[in-house]
Protein backbone atom coordinates (compact mmCIF):
# COMPACT_ATOMS: atom_id res chain seq x y z
CA UNK A 1 0.00 0.00 0.00
CA UNK A 2 1.64 3.18 -1.34
CA UNK A 3 1.11 7.23 -0.56
CA UNK A 4 1.37 8.60 -3.79
CA UNK A 5 2.70 12.79 -3.38
CA UNK A 6 1.44 15.16 -5.58
CA UNK A 7 1.39 18.78 -4.28
CA UNK A 8 -0.36 20.17 -7.84
CA UNK A 9 0.45 23.33 -8.10
CA UNK A 10 4.00 25.30 -8.04
CA UNK A 11 5.10 28.10 -5.65
CA UNK A 12 5.21 25.78 -2.38
CA UNK A 13 6.90 22.68 -1.33
CA UNK A 14 7.78 19.90 -3.86
CA UNK A 15 6.31 16.65 -4.33
CA UNK A 16 9.91 15.36 -3.47
CA UNK A 17 10.31 17.86 -0.74
CA UNK A 18 6.96 16.20 0.93
CA UNK A 19 8.04 12.64 0.10
CA UNK A 20 11.30 12.89 1.66
CA UNK A 21 9.47 14.86 5.10
CA UNK A 22 6.82 11.79 4.89
CA UNK A 23 9.70 9.38 5.32
CA UNK A 24 11.88 10.73 7.63
CA UNK A 25 8.69 10.19 9.98
CA UNK A 26 7.95 6.41 9.10
CA UNK A 27 11.16 5.39 7.28
CA UNK A 28 9.09 1.99 6.19
CA UNK A 29 6.39 4.07 4.19
CA UNK A 30 6.03 3.30 0.98
CA UNK A 31 5.70 7.36 -0.67
CA UNK A 32 6.51 8.28 -3.84
CA UNK A 33 6.91 11.87 -5.75
CA UNK A 34 4.35 12.02 -8.63
CA UNK A 35 7.39 12.18 -11.16
CA UNK A 36 8.32 8.57 -9.56
CA UNK A 37 5.02 6.85 -9.04
CA UNK A 38 5.90 3.39 -9.71
CA UNK A 39 2.95 1.23 -10.20
CA UNK A 40 0.19 3.29 -9.90
CA UNK A 41 -2.25 0.33 -8.79
CA UNK A 42 -0.08 0.38 -5.55
CA UNK A 43 -1.41 3.44 -4.37
CA UNK A 44 -3.90 3.61 -1.71
CA UNK A 45 -3.51 7.17 -0.55
CA UNK A 46 -2.83 10.24 -2.43
CA UNK A 47 -1.58 13.67 -0.75
CA UNK A 48 -2.18 16.79 -2.61
CA UNK A 49 -2.23 20.07 -2.11
CA UNK A 50 -4.46 21.05 -5.22
CA UNK A 51 -6.19 17.71 -6.31
CA UNK A 52 -5.69 17.77 -10.47
CA UNK A 53 -8.84 16.48 -12.29
CA UNK A 54 -7.30 13.32 -13.84
CA UNK A 55 -5.43 12.06 -11.36
CA UNK A 56 -8.24 10.18 -9.41
CA UNK A 57 -9.01 8.48 -12.01
CA UNK A 58 -5.40 7.27 -12.86
CA UNK A 59 -5.58 4.99 -9.24
CA UNK A 60 -7.82 2.45 -8.98
CA UNK A 61 -7.14 1.28 -5.68
CA UNK A 62 -7.73 5.10 -4.36
CA UNK A 63 -8.93 5.36 -0.53
CA UNK A 64 -7.96 8.19 0.38
CA UNK A 65 -7.27 11.70 -0.32
CA UNK A 66 -4.91 13.26 2.26
CA UNK A 67 -5.14 17.55 2.11
CA UNK A 68 -1.71 19.23 2.77
CA UNK A 69 -3.81 21.88 4.25
CA UNK A 70 -7.30 22.95 5.57
CA UNK A 71 -9.46 23.25 3.02
CA UNK A 72 -11.16 20.68 1.78
CA UNK A 73 -13.61 22.04 -0.68
CA UNK A 74 -12.38 21.34 -4.24
CA UNK A 75 -11.94 17.34 -2.98
CA UNK A 76 -14.39 16.47 -1.00
CA UNK A 77 -16.86 18.01 -4.73
CA UNK A 78 -14.31 16.49 -6.96
CA UNK A 79 -16.51 14.80 -9.88
CA UNK A 80 -13.72 11.98 -10.53
CA UNK A 81 -13.50 11.48 -6.67
CA UNK A 82 -15.44 8.24 -6.65
CA UNK A 83 -18.00 8.55 -3.39
CA UNK A 84 -16.36 5.57 -1.53
CA UNK A 85 -13.06 7.43 -1.30
CA UNK A 86 -12.19 8.96 2.16
CA UNK A 87 -10.64 12.18 2.53
CA UNK A 88 -8.64 13.96 5.33
CA UNK A 89 -6.81 17.02 6.45
CA UNK A 90 -3.93 18.54 8.57
CA UNK A 91 -4.26 20.78 11.94
CA UNK A 92 -1.14 22.36 12.22
CA UNK A 93 -0.77 24.76 14.60
CA UNK A 94 2.32 26.71 12.62
CA UNK A 95 0.00 27.63 9.74
CA UNK A 96 -2.84 28.58 12.08
CA UNK A 97 -1.02 30.94 14.14
CA UNK A 98 0.68 32.69 10.77
CA UNK A 99 -2.88 32.56 9.79
CA UNK A 100 -3.54 34.51 13.28
CA UNK A 101 -0.24 36.70 12.66
CA UNK A 102 -1.84 37.58 9.13
CA UNK A 103 -5.24 38.35 10.64
CA UNK A 104 -2.93 41.07 12.69
CA UNK A 105 -0.46 42.42 10.31
CA UNK A 106 -3.75 44.26 8.34
CA UNK A 107 -5.78 45.08 11.00
CA UNK A 108 -2.33 47.13 12.99
CA UNK A 109 -1.55 48.52 9.75
CA UNK A 110 -5.15 49.86 10.14
CA UNK A 111 -4.59 51.05 13.81
CA UNK A 112 -1.09 52.50 13.31
CA UNK A 113 -2.61 54.60 9.93
CA UNK A 114 0.11 52.44 7.80
CA UNK A 115 -1.79 53.18 4.90
CA UNK A 116 -2.74 57.29 5.37
CA UNK A 117 1.56 57.38 6.44
CA UNK A 118 2.23 55.67 2.90
CA UNK A 119 0.53 57.88 0.72
CA UNK A 120 1.72 61.10 2.38
CA UNK A 121 5.24 60.16 2.20
CA UNK A 122 4.53 59.87 -1.85
CA UNK A 123 3.33 63.82 -1.17
CA UNK A 124 6.60 64.01 1.32
CA UNK A 125 3.66 65.03 3.96
CA UNK A 126 4.79 65.41 7.32
CA UNK A 127 0.87 65.30 8.71
CA UNK A 128 0.59 63.32 12.08
CA UNK A 129 -2.79 61.54 13.04
CA UNK A 130 -3.27 59.53 16.05
CA UNK A 131 -3.09 55.91 16.46
CA UNK A 132 -6.52 54.04 16.79
CA UNK A 133 -6.85 52.61 20.35
CA UNK A 134 -6.51 49.08 20.63
CA UNK A 135 -9.32 48.77 23.87
CA UNK A 136 -11.70 50.14 21.68
CA UNK A 137 -11.57 48.41 18.57
CA UNK A 138 -14.07 45.68 18.06
CA UNK A 139 -12.84 42.79 15.80
CA UNK A 140 -15.19 40.05 14.43
CA UNK A 141 -14.20 36.42 13.99
CA UNK A 142 -16.13 34.59 11.76
CA UNK A 143 -15.35 30.61 11.86
CA UNK A 144 -14.08 29.92 15.26
CA UNK A 145 -12.68 26.48 14.41
CA UNK A 146 -8.85 25.91 14.91
CA UNK A 147 -7.76 28.85 13.21
CA UNK A 148 -10.42 30.63 14.19
CA UNK A 149 -9.78 29.71 17.40
CA UNK A 150 -6.26 30.88 17.55
CA UNK A 151 -6.58 34.54 16.07
CA UNK A 152 -9.76 35.15 18.52
CA UNK A 153 -7.49 34.43 21.16
CA UNK A 154 -4.82 35.91 19.57
CA UNK A 155 -6.54 39.02 19.17
CA UNK A 156 -8.17 39.24 22.86
CA UNK A 157 -4.47 38.84 24.39
CA UNK A 158 -3.54 41.75 22.61
CA UNK A 159 -6.64 43.83 23.86
CA UNK A 160 -8.96 43.92 21.46
CA UNK A 161 -12.57 43.35 21.80
CA UNK A 162 -13.43 39.95 20.03
CA UNK A 163 -16.62 38.97 19.00
CA UNK A 164 -16.82 35.47 17.28
CA UNK A 165 -19.37 33.89 15.35
CA UNK A 166 -20.18 30.32 14.31
CA UNK A 167 -23.06 28.72 12.56
CA UNK A 168 -23.30 26.41 15.71
CA UNK A 169 -22.82 27.40 19.86
CA UNK A 170 -19.18 27.85 20.85
CA UNK A 171 -17.69 29.22 23.86
CA UNK A 172 -14.38 30.84 23.63
CA UNK A 173 -12.12 32.61 26.68
CA UNK A 174 -12.07 36.60 26.62
CA UNK A 175 -14.50 36.16 23.00
CA UNK A 176 -18.24 37.35 23.10
CA UNK A 177 -19.33 34.58 21.12
CA UNK A 178 -22.76 34.75 18.86
CA UNK A 179 -24.06 32.15 16.41
CA UNK A 180 -26.91 31.25 13.79
CA UNK A 181 -27.57 33.66 11.44
CA UNK A 182 -29.88 36.58 13.32
CA UNK A 183 -27.28 37.56 15.26
CA UNK A 184 -25.20 38.01 12.24
CA UNK A 185 -26.38 41.15 11.05
CA UNK A 186 -25.85 43.06 14.16
CA UNK A 187 -22.79 41.91 14.97
CA UNK A 188 -21.26 42.98 11.66
CA UNK A 189 -22.50 46.56 12.26
CA UNK A 190 -20.65 46.43 15.68
CA UNK A 191 -16.97 45.72 14.30
CA UNK A 192 -14.39 47.74 12.85
CA UNK A 193 -12.45 44.61 11.48
CA UNK A 194 -14.11 41.37 10.11
CA UNK A 195 -12.14 38.85 9.87
CA UNK A 196 -13.57 35.74 7.79
CA UNK A 197 -12.18 32.27 8.57
CA UNK A 198 -14.95 29.88 7.71
CA UNK A 199 -15.08 26.81 5.08
CA UNK A 200 -16.14 26.35 1.64
CA UNK A 201 -19.71 24.64 1.77
CA UNK A 202 -23.11 25.47 0.09
CA UNK A 203 -24.04 27.77 3.02
CA UNK A 204 -21.24 29.46 2.36
CA UNK A 205 -20.60 30.45 -1.24
CA UNK A 206 -21.39 34.10 -1.61
CA UNK A 207 -21.60 34.52 2.47
CA UNK A 208 -20.60 38.11 2.10
CA UNK A 209 -23.50 38.97 -0.69
CA UNK A 210 -24.47 42.24 -1.02
CA UNK A 211 -26.67 42.14 1.99
CA UNK A 212 -24.51 41.25 4.26
CA UNK A 213 -21.64 44.01 3.09
CA UNK A 214 -24.35 46.51 3.88
CA UNK A 215 -24.49 45.55 7.36
CA UNK A 216 -20.89 46.33 8.01
CA UNK A 217 -19.82 49.27 10.01
CA UNK A 218 -19.56 51.83 7.40
CA UNK A 219 -14.99 52.33 6.73
CA UNK A 220 -14.80 49.05 8.62
CA UNK A 221 -11.98 46.43 6.85
CA UNK A 222 -13.08 42.85 5.72
CA UNK A 223 -10.36 40.51 5.66
CA UNK A 224 -10.47 36.99 3.86
CA UNK A 225 -7.89 34.35 4.35
CA UNK A 226 -10.73 31.17 4.82
CA UNK A 227 -11.82 30.32 1.36
CA UNK A 228 -12.07 32.65 -2.00
CA UNK A 229 -15.69 31.43 -3.14
CA UNK A 230 -17.08 33.53 0.47
CA UNK A 231 -17.32 36.44 -1.02
CA UNK A 232 -19.06 37.90 -3.99
CA UNK A 233 -16.45 39.84 -5.42
CA UNK A 234 -18.37 42.14 -7.50
CA UNK A 235 -20.63 43.25 -4.69
CA UNK A 236 -17.94 44.33 -2.90
CA UNK A 237 -16.72 46.21 -5.38
CA UNK A 238 -19.74 48.33 -4.89
CA UNK A 239 -19.67 47.80 -1.25
CA UNK A 240 -16.22 49.52 -1.31
CA UNK A 241 -17.06 52.29 -3.36
CA UNK A 242 -19.71 53.42 -1.27
CA UNK A 243 -17.53 53.21 1.88
CA UNK A 244 -19.26 50.01 3.62
CA UNK A 245 -16.85 48.70 4.29
CA UNK A 246 -14.31 50.88 3.73
CA UNK A 247 -11.35 48.47 2.83
CA UNK A 248 -10.93 44.66 2.05
CA UNK A 249 -7.59 42.43 2.74
CA UNK A 250 -7.90 39.47 0.66
CA UNK A 251 -5.65 36.72 0.53
CA UNK A 252 -8.07 34.53 -1.09
CA UNK A 253 -9.84 35.40 -4.83
CA UNK A 254 -12.63 33.07 -6.33
CA UNK A 255 -9.56 32.65 -9.55
CA UNK A 256 -6.43 32.03 -7.90
CA UNK A 257 -4.43 33.22 -9.36
CA UNK A 258 -6.18 36.24 -10.19
CA UNK A 259 -6.39 37.22 -13.32
CA UNK A 260 -4.29 40.41 -14.43
CA UNK A 261 -7.22 42.06 -15.72
CA UNK A 262 -9.70 41.76 -12.64
CA UNK A 263 -10.91 45.01 -10.91
CA UNK A 264 -9.83 43.97 -7.65
CA UNK A 265 -6.00 44.72 -8.46
CA UNK A 266 -6.58 48.39 -8.76
CA UNK A 267 -8.95 49.17 -6.53
CA UNK A 268 -7.61 51.50 -4.48
CA UNK A 269 -9.84 50.15 -1.10
CA UNK A 270 -8.32 46.20 -1.59
CA UNK A 271 -5.30 45.06 -0.26
CA UNK A 272 -4.23 41.44 -2.09
CA UNK A 273 -1.76 39.13 -0.86
CA UNK A 274 -1.56 35.60 -2.81
CA UNK A 275 -2.90 33.07 -0.74
CA UNK A 276 0.14 33.11 1.66
CA UNK A 277 -1.29 33.95 4.88
CA UNK A 278 -0.48 30.40 6.30
CA UNK A 279 2.62 29.03 4.76
CA UNK A 280 4.53 26.25 6.95
CA UNK A 281 3.22 23.44 8.28
CA UNK A 282 5.81 22.46 11.38
CA UNK A 283 5.77 18.98 11.86
CA UNK A 284 2.21 18.13 10.52
CA UNK A 285 3.61 16.21 7.81
CA UNK A 286 3.93 13.46 11.00
CA UNK A 287 -0.01 13.07 10.50
CA UNK A 288 0.33 11.96 6.79
CA UNK A 289 2.87 9.37 7.73
CA UNK A 290 0.63 8.21 10.72
CA UNK A 291 -2.84 8.18 7.99
CA UNK A 292 -0.65 5.75 6.49
CA UNK A 293 -0.12 3.44 8.87
CA UNK A 294 -3.49 4.15 10.67
CA UNK A 295 -5.16 2.79 6.68
CA UNK A 296 -3.61 -0.05 6.36
CA UNK A 297 -4.13 -0.90 10.16
CA UNK A 298 -7.95 -0.22 9.12
CA UNK A 299 -8.06 2.35 12.46
CA UNK A 300 -9.74 5.49 12.84
CA UNK A 301 -7.83 8.63 10.70
CA UNK A 302 -6.79 11.90 11.80
CA UNK A 303 -9.19 14.55 11.08
CA UNK A 304 -11.32 12.44 8.32
CA UNK A 305 -13.87 14.72 6.49
CA UNK A 306 -17.42 14.55 6.39
CA UNK A 307 -17.97 14.34 2.72
CA UNK A 308 -21.37 15.47 2.64
CA UNK A 309 -20.68 18.70 4.96
CA UNK A 310 -17.59 19.43 3.00
CA UNK A 311 -15.23 20.20 6.45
Amino acid sequence: MALLINVGHGGWMTDAEIAETVRAHDPGADVRPLAEPGDLSDVTMLAVSKLNPDLPSRLPNLKLVQKLGAGVETIVRHPALPDHVRVTRLKPEAPAREIAEWFLTYILNAQRQGDRYRRQQVQADWSPTAPLVTSETVVGVLGLGHIGGHTARLLGQLGFQVHGWSRSPKSLPDVTCHHGQYALPAMLGGCDHVCAILPSTPETTGFFDAQRLAAMKPGSQLLNAGRGDLIDETALLQALDGGTPGHAVLDVVSQEPLPADNPLWQHSSVTITPHVSGWHLGDALKDVAENLRRLIAGEALLHEVDRARGY
